[in-house]
């Protein structure tokens, strides 16, 4: 078994933290801009539009009062409608079925 990491600080364990955030985030934009939204959600309940969601509610509670367009451009690298333009596709039917399906399985 392996042993237990060494506790961080507060402030260490921020930088790692903000540091794990921005490499997904460029891992989804940069490396895997190909990878739609429907089929995060599908497969993890989550997409780059709840990253940006809750990237605004943490903006909130350190009292920095932040709108939807914003906190979706902090996560996509540019706004949320360029990127739409340039990699997002229309959904298709096998996507939309299984999107509804995670939903009910998930009480979405």
């Amino acid at each position: 078994m392996a042993d237990a990491p060494p506790p961080l600080s507060d402030d260490a364990r921020t930088r790692v933290e903000a540091a794990a955030f921005r490499r997904l985030l460029s891992h989804l934009n940069e490396t895997r801009p190909d990878v739609q939204n429907i089929d995060l959600m599908i497969l993890a309940g989550f997409c780059r539009n709840c990253l940006g969601d809750w990237y605004r509610d943490a903006a909130a509670a350190e009292g920095v009062p932040m709108d939807k367009d914003t906190a979706r451009a902090a996560v996509y690298g540019m706004p949320f409608a360029q990127w739409k333009a340039m990699h997002q596709k229309d959904a298709t039917p096998k996507q939309l079925a299984a999107f509804e399906a995670a939903q009910k399985k998930h009480g979405g």
